[in-house]
């Protein structure tokens, strides 16, 4: 039997970023991809923990830290083989001028796969995750918090290591009043697209190497993560979410074992953003490159 993990950050926008969706929660250690669900056999409790360092950090279209380089630590819970699993990813700039942009998400999830060996198996996991931001003042908050939906299907594709995805994320704000412009709350559907191969490995004592090349179309239903006007450290602000396809990702990445178990993991990936609306981003294409490292124990 085999259970279903997620890739963070490979986001949100992936996204850094749920953990490894969200972790890898996404892109995206940070960036947790949500629709990056990968497997492996099952086992007993045990937990992956993480820090990824990221160029700059794009989450569901928006530049979380304005072109900063951001580091994102993450910390993903296998509960006892039942397909529940709990996880924390924190996310904070490594410049100044951005404290009150840090933010802490923490997850519950359960996953697992229906219909497993057929052509419509599934991968599933459903999701609550809450976002925290320690660093705003008393009587202050952009929390926000979601519910999600990611479905893979690995077998639905004749091409053999491509495989489509989708997520459905219903978001919005937790706290009443909330700074958020619009409340925030809203919809995003994400739909994702990725294609796994292998070349000679070039690492000793490995005889291939996986690559995996990633696509996703955001469509953005009324969505905003920001305050309604400037403040602090929110100099950019997004306070008319759109209703439209609001960005595209593509992104290349890899793994490489750093010990023979295959517990110690270096992930380095690319991505390249195109923004198709400016109510999530002022810039038309945004790149950046992550460096992760995790160990499951």
């Amino acid at each position: 039997m085999k259970r279903v993990v997620f890739g963070i950050a490979r986001a949100g926008c992936c996204g850094a970023s749920l953990l490894a969706v969200l972790l890898t929660t996404a892109v995206a250690a940070g960036q947790g991809w949500e629709g990056d669900i990968l497997q492996e056999e099952r086992g007993s409790l045990h937990a992956t923990v993480g820090v990824t360092w990221d160029s700059k950090y794009l989450w569901r279209g928006f530049d979380i830290f304005d072109d900063e380089s951001v580091t994102h630590l993450s910390l993903d819970l296998n509960l006892w083989d039942t397909g529940f699993g709990a996880g924390v990813v924190g996310h904070r700039a490594n410049s100044s001028g951005f404290e009150d942009r840090e933010r802490w998400d923490g997850t519950f999830y359960y996953q697992g796969t229906s219909g497993e060996g057929d052509v419509w198996a599934t991968n599933f996991r459903i999701g609550y995750v809450y976002y925290y931001y320690p660093e705003l003042n008393d009587g202050e908050s952009l929390n926000m918090q979601e519910g999600q939906l990611v479905l893979s299907w690995p077998n639905l594709l004749a091409v053999p290591g491509l495989q489509p995805s989708y997520a459905l994320i219903a978001i919005g704000q937790a706290d009443t009043p909330s700074a958020i412009a619009d409340g925030g709350s809203g919809l995003l559907h994400i739909a994702m697209l990725d294609y796994s191969f292998a070349t000679p490995g070039f690492m000793p004592g490995t005889d291939e190497q996986i690559f995996v090349l990633h696509g996703e179309l955001v469509y953005n239903d009324d969505v905003t993560i920001t305050p309604s006007r400037p403040r602090n450290d929110w100099t950019v602000v997004y306070a008319n979410p759109p209703h439209a396809f609001s960005n595209a990702v593509l992104g290349a990445s890899t793994d490489f074992a750093l010990d023979p178990d295959g517990r110690l993991v270096l992930s380095p990936s690319v991505y390249y953003q195109i923004t198709l609306d400016d109510a999530i981003n002022e810039d038309d294409s945004e790149f950046w490159v992550s460096v992760g490292l995790k160990y499951t124990f």
